[in-house]
C-alpha cells in the first residue's frame, strides 16, 4: 500500500490547525469571562465608584430609594463595555453591598427585589453592546463586530439615542423590581384609599426618573467628549 506523503502532511497540518484553533477559542473564552483578572478588577473598581457616588445621596426617600450623584453611571459603562453577563453580575454584587450599607432590610423577598435584582437590571444595558446593523455590515466586510456606540461614532445624535434607550431599559428593569417590592411590602405606607400599586408607582417613579435623566446626561456628555470611547476600546 502506497501512502501519499504530501496528502498525509496536509492532513496532519489540518488537524494541527484545528487543535490550535480550539485551544485559542478556549483561551479567548476564559480571558473574556470572569476568569480574566482584568475584568474582575474592572468590576471591583466600578462597583467602588458607584458606591462612592451614592454616598451621601442628593435626596433620600423615607422608605428607601434616593437621588445620587450619577451613582449608576459606572455600572452602566461597565455593562456597555463588557456585556450583560458582567454588567448584571456587577449590579448584583453592588446590590448586596448597598444592602449592607443601607440596612433597610425587612423581608427576604423584599431584599432580593430591592437590591440584587433591582441593581442587577442595570446590566441590561449590556445587551446594547453589539448592534445588529453593525453585525450585518461586519459579516459582509468579514471584520469583527463593533460596539453599538462605536459603530455610530460619526453620528452624535444616533449615539445619544442609543445611550438613552439603553439607560431607559436598564432603569425600567430596576423600576419594576422596586414597584413590585413597594406594592407588596410597603403597602401600609400608602395613603388611605390609595391602591398600593399606584402608591408604589408614584413613589418609585419620582427618584428613578431623576436618576435616569442624570445618567443619560452624564453618559451623553462622556460620549461626546470622547472619554467613554477611550474606555470602550
Amino acid at each position: 500500500m502506497v501512502v501519499d506523503s504530501m496528502n498525509l502532511n496536509q492532513v496532519i497540518l489540518a488537524e494541527g490547525n484545528k487543535q490550535l484553533d480550539t485551544t485559542n477559542q478556549v483561551r479567548h473564552k476564559n480571558q473574556s469571562g470572569f476568569r480574566n483578572p482584568r475584568i474582575l478588577a474592572e468590576v471591583a473598581i466600578f462597583i467602588a465608584l458607584s458606591l462612592v457616588l451614592s454616598i451621601p445621596p442628593i435626596f433620600k426617600m423615607p422608605q428607601g430609594g434616593s437621588v445620587t450623584l450619577a451613582s449608576m453611571v459606572p455600572l452602566l459603562l461597565l455593562g456597555l463595555r463588557r456585556g450583560p453577563k458582567v454588567g448584571i453580575f456587577a449590579g448584583v454584587v453592588y446590590g448586596f453591598v448597598d444592602m449592607a450599607i443601607s440596612h433597610q432590610v425587612y423581608y427576604p423577598t423584599q431584599v432580593l427585589l430591592d437590591y440584587p435584582l433591582a441593581f442587577g437590571c442595570m446590566g441590561l444595558i449590556g445587551f446594547f453592546k453589539n448592534n445588529p446593523i453593525a453585525g450585518v455590515k461586519n459579516r459582509i466586510n468579514k471584520s469583527e463586530n463593533k460596539s453599538l456606540v462605536g459603530f455610530f461614532k460619526n453620528n452624535p445624535i444616533i449615539e445619544a439615542i442609543i445611550v438613552v434607550i439603553g439607560v431607559t431599559v436598564a432603569f425600567t428593569g430596576r423600576f419594576i423590581m422596586h414597584l413590585i417590592s413597594g406594592a407588596i411590602f410597603f403597602a401600609e405606607f400608602a395613603p388611605v384609599g390609595m391602591n398600593p400599586w399606584v402608591y408604589s408607582l408614584v413613589y418609585n417613579s419620582g427618584y428613578i426618573l431623576v436618576e435616569l435623566i442624570i445618567s443619560c446626561i452624564i453618559l451623553i456628555v462622556l460620549n461626546v467628549s470622547q472619554v467613554s470611547k477611550v474606555y470602550m476600546q
